[in-house]
């Protein structure tokens, strides 16, 4: 391990070992940190997840999680004191700012928010509104957040810096795989795929606008064949909502699957569909996009940022029913696949980004960021 340079506290919910896309970013985050000049070593307390000891990067320790609240924060104060000097705090979501904040202040070390989606797209508290207000720097996952955020922080807008998400380097273009199409008796027919969890707190996802259009594309598309992938408490919903609409046997409830399995997923569907309107930006698009396929998303929300505005994919407005199913059948009759599209949002370029923002959240950086609403250009 180094023994020179920077030390990272890093407060987050999960990062290595833990599930979903947030435990992702931060993921891809603190080993991108781990690996700029000038930092020794990024030190985890996350609330879930045990990774296996090879996961690991070089230069990151990860603590042993905590899930009750009062005992983190009591295991962050305590490391904050036990991993001194302390040199930047990362705060890995915007519920933890408050407690990121203040061991900040006790360390004399500057401060690092990161924010997703629809948890700063609404105010908070006034204890987390000045909290954030103290933060050295920000990264939101696309400019809708960023935008929403800067509604209700005072924070000089320079400071708040578009941070996308990244695609894994298994997401790649490739032909559909033979057991999943003999799995899901696939044969000729075109796939259209989701894939989410099935939240009731969740619904803005879209699955029921897209299977409300599917009565209206089956008579021009009898041969298709809608592909949920995913679990939760809202999958009984749907399926009645696809009883009640006569689809039964066009939607397929695959259920979640492995993470290893997952691309292949991807790779048997000829479109993947999500209209949602509360994505803080959406992994999975840059996953579709990456594998190949044609891709179809809202417009007014994060999606925006991994479709970059319709130059990747397609945008359509989620309420509006016909032009969700104008844009599926535009897509089911394009006989191509439109290759991986995902170049911009690879881990590398990711990583340049961190270098850059690292110098703007060391110790006396602080309010010496340049104006400009993020580093990646759509």
């Amino acid at each position: 391990m180094r023994q020179h340079g920077l030390r990272v506290l890093a407060l987050v919910t999960d990062a290595f070992g833990g599930h979903g896309g947030i435990a992702q970013y931060n993921r891809d985050v603190l080993s991108a940190l781990a690996g700029c000049d000038g930092v020794r070593e990024v030190i985890i307390l996350p609330r879930t997840g045990v990774p296996s000891s090879d996961t690991l990067p070089c230069g990151v320790r990860q603590l042993r999680p905590v899930r009750d609240r009062i005992a983190y924060s009591l295991m962050a104060l305590q490391a904050g004191r036990r991993h001194k000097p302390v040199d930047v705090v990362f705060c890995g979501h915007l519920f933890m700012t408050p407690l990121a904040a203040t061991i900040a202040r006790f360390a004399r070390a500057p401060l690092w928010v990161q924010v997703h989606g629809v948890e700063a797209w609404h105010e908070l508290s006034r204890l987390h509104r000045r909290s954030v207000e103290t933060a050295a720097l920000i990264t939101s996952v696309s400019r809708h957040t960023r935008r929403r955020l800067l509604e209700w922080v005072g924070i000089d807008p320079a400071r708040v810096k578009v941070l996308p998400n990244t695609v894994g380097a298994r997401y790649r273009p490739g032909p559909k795989p033979d057991p999943l199409v003999k799995r899901h008796a696939v044969g000729t027919k075109k796939v259209l795929l989701t894939v989410s969890r099935l939240a009731a707190s969740e619904r803005y996802k879209g699955h029921d606008r897209v299977i409300r259009v599917l009565p209206k594309l089956l008579s021009e598309h009898p041969e298709v064949l809608y592909l949920i992938v995913g679990e939760g408490d809202d999958r009984s919903r749907l399926e009645m909502l696809a009883a009640e609409c006569g689809v039964t046997e066009q939607v397929r409830f695959v259920g979640q699957v492995s993470p290893d399995e997952l691309p292949d997923y991807f790779r048997l569907a000829d479109v993947f569909v999500m209209p949602s309107t509360g994505e803080g930006f959406g992994i999975v698009f840059l996953e579709a996009l990456a594998t190949g396929i044609q891709v179809i998303a809202g417009n007014q929300d994060g999606s925006r940022d991994a479709l970059c505005d319709g130059a990747l994919g397609t945008l359509v407005d989620p309420e509006n029913s016909g032009d969700l199913a104008s844009a599926i059948h535009s897509a089911l009759v394009e006989s191509n696949r439109p290759g991986d599209r995902s170049a911009r949002f690879r881990f590398d370029r990711f990583a340049g980004h961190i270098s850059e923002l690292h110098k703007l959240s060391r110790p006396g950086r602080v309010g010496q960021a340049t104006e400009g609403e993020g580093l990646v250009s759509l």
